[in-house]
C-alpha cells in the first residue's frame, strides 16, 4: 500500500474515529501504511485543530459523544464502489436486508456531488449481477436477527429443519454467515444446551422475546476452534 498524502491520511483518520468506539494507533498504521509514531503526530494535529479525540491509555482513541463532521465527500471510485455493491446487495434473498440497505443507500446518495451522482446513475444502468437473476426472495427475517444479536436478545423460533423435522427453540444469536445465497445464523441453542447453525430460510416463525444474555465473549474464529460445525448441513438439528 502506498504513504497517503497527509491531508487525505487525516481525513481518513477522521472517518475512522467517527466510524468506530475505539481505534488503536496500530491498526491506523496499519491501515495507512505508516509508523505509529507518525499516527501519534496526527492524533496531535487533528487535537490542535480543535478535533475532540478521547485517548484511552493502553486502548485506543475515540471521538467525544455528540461530535459531528460535516458530510464527507466520496471519491469517484468509492462512488463507484457503493453502486456495484448496491446491485450486489439487490440479488440478496433476504427481503429486509434489501429493503434496509436501499434506504440507506438512497441517503448516500444524497450526499454525491451532481457529476458524481450522473455517473452512479450510469454506472448502475451498465452493472448486472447473474445471481438470482429472479430475484427470489426466501426470507425476511435478517435485520430482527441483526437486532437481536448486537443487543444480546433471546429470540424464539420455529424451525423447520432440512429433514422436515419441526422443533420450537430459543436461541442466543452468536454470528451471521453467508454462502450460496444463503443466511446461516450460528447460535447457542436452549434445547439444545450446545451451539447450533440454523438456515435463516427455514425459520417458520420467529419471536423477540426482549429477554437478555450475557455475551459469550469469543470471536468467530475462536468458535470454530472450540465447535467447528460448519461443515454440518446446516439443519439445527444436531442433538
Amino acid at each position: 500500500m502506498e504513504d497517503k498524502p497527509r491531508l487525505s491520511r487525516l481525513t481518513a483518520i477522521l472517518t475512522q474515529l467517527q466510524s468506530s468506539r475505539l481505534v488503536t494507533a496500530k491498526m491506523l498504521s496499519e491501515r495507512h501504511n505508516v509508523s505509529i509514531r507518525t499516527i501519534y503526530r496526527d492524533i496531535r494535529t487533528l487535537e490542535k485543530s480543535g478535533v475532540p479525540i478521547i485517548t484511552e491509555e493502553g486502548k485506543g482513541y475515540s471521538m467525544m459523544e455528540g461530535y459531528q463532521l460535516p458530510p464527507v465527500m466520496f471519491t469517484e471510485e468509492e462512488a463507484n464502489a457503493l453502486i456495484t455493491a448496491e446491485q450486489l446487495i439487490l440479488k440478496n434473498k433476504d427481503a429486509s436486508f434489501v429493503q434496509y440497505y436501499s434506504e440507506a443507500i438512497l441517503k448516500i446518495k444524497a450526499l454525491l456531488k451532481g457529476s458524481q451522482k450522473d455517473k452512479a446513475n450510469l454506472l448502475q444502468d451498465r452493472i448486472y449481477f447473474m445471481e438470482n437473476y429472479r430475484n427470489q426472495r426466501t426470507s425476511t427475517d435478517l435485520m430482527r436477527i441483526q437486532s437481536a444479536l448486537t443487543n444480546f436478545q433471546v429470540l424464539n423460533i420455529d424451525y423447520l429443519s432440512l429433514s422436515n423435522a419441526a422443533s420450537n427453540r430459543d436461541i442466543e444469536p452468536f454470528a451471521l454467515l453467508s454462502t450460496q445465497e444463503k443466511w446461516l445464523l450460528i447460535a447457542y441453542c436452549r434445547l439444545r444446551k450446545a451451539f447450533r447453525v440454523f438456515r435463516i430460510d427455514h425459520i417458520q416463525n420467529i419471536t423477540n422475546t426482549y429477554e437478555t444474555f450475557e455475551s459469550h465473549n469469543m470471536t468467530l474464529e475462536e468458535y470454530y476452534k472450540a465447535y467447528d460445525r460448519y461443515n454440518e448441513d446446516y439443519s439445527g438439528e444436531h442433538s
